[in-house]
């Protein structure tokens, strides 16, 4: 199992999805394309929490970073090449963590500004005010409701759209980051178990070769590392291994 690919293959995906998370927050600040409603500060206060811009944004284009910058080549750690395949695999699982903490933030402030609503200008209050947070996101169906906001216009559209695509967004972030977890951890520790299975056969291989008594009668290495020893009527069974 190739575990270093399939973490570049989920940062690869983290980082579109963290960029669109990054351009829906900017437009949730521009209602319409007008920008007078952001510097009147007339917007919901889970606009301005910026769970697009930093949770589901920079926060998760950290482990995208980290994953797409894994390498099955690694040096290794003090020179040995397993130690340091699973050094990386491991750490990234901690990139991961950092990752579930953005996606889980986007989440959480876009289910609180669906269940909200906008904040807008009424023709009843005639103010501005949340008229739907008693509704506790049951205006999301009361389609006949939605008028009641004149200013910005089409504003619960526009916020339910927005939040819904970042609530989206961060559900599958959160997702990806999870399975990383999960391929961390077992990229590491089977890179932990094919360098102890490695560091056995060459020890064999050794002691065979220096053994008089016990000529080493064939021994074979191809580029998927399959090892096969042989030794008088002693049959050594192969060890294969793919990290």
């Amino acid at each position: 199992m190739c575990f270093g690919r399939c973490a570049r293959c989920v940062g690869y995906k983290l980082l579109i999805l963290a960029l669109l998370s990054i351009v829906a927050n900017i437009l949730l600040y521009f209602p319409n394309g007008e920008t007078r409603f952001a510097s009147e500060h007339h917007l919901s206060k889970y606009v301005e929490c910026l769970h697009g811009i930093l949770g589901g944004g920079f926060l998760v284009l950290i482990p995208a970073a980290v994953f797409i910058g894994l390498h099955d080549d690694c040096c290794g750690c003090a020179g040995r090449e397993d130690c340091g395949k699973s050094c990386v695999m491991l750490s990234s699982v901690l990139a991961a963590f950092v990752g579930i903490l953005g996606s889980g933030y986007c989440i959480i402030i876009s289910a609180l500004g669906l269940s909200q609503g906008p904040y807008c200008f009424t023709a009843v209050e005639r103010n501005w005010i949340y008229p739907f947070t008693e509704s506790s996101g049951g205006y999301l169906l009361e389609y006949n409701k939605w008028s009641h906001c004149q200013e910005p216009r089409n504003i619960v559209q526009w916020n339910v759209t927005l939040f819904s695509i970042l609530l989206v967004l961060g559900g599958i972030e959160f997702i990806l980051c999870s399975i990383q977890i999960i391929n961390g951890i077992l990229g590491g520790i089977c890179g932990l178990c094919c360098g102890h299975e490695e560091l056995n056969i060459m020890a064999l291989s050794k002691l065979l070769l220096s053994s008089p008594s016990c000529p080493l009668c064939c021994m074979h290495y191809t580029k998927s590392m399959v090892w096969l020893c042989k030794c008088g009527q002693v049959n050594f069974r192969s060890y294969n291994w793919t990290y």
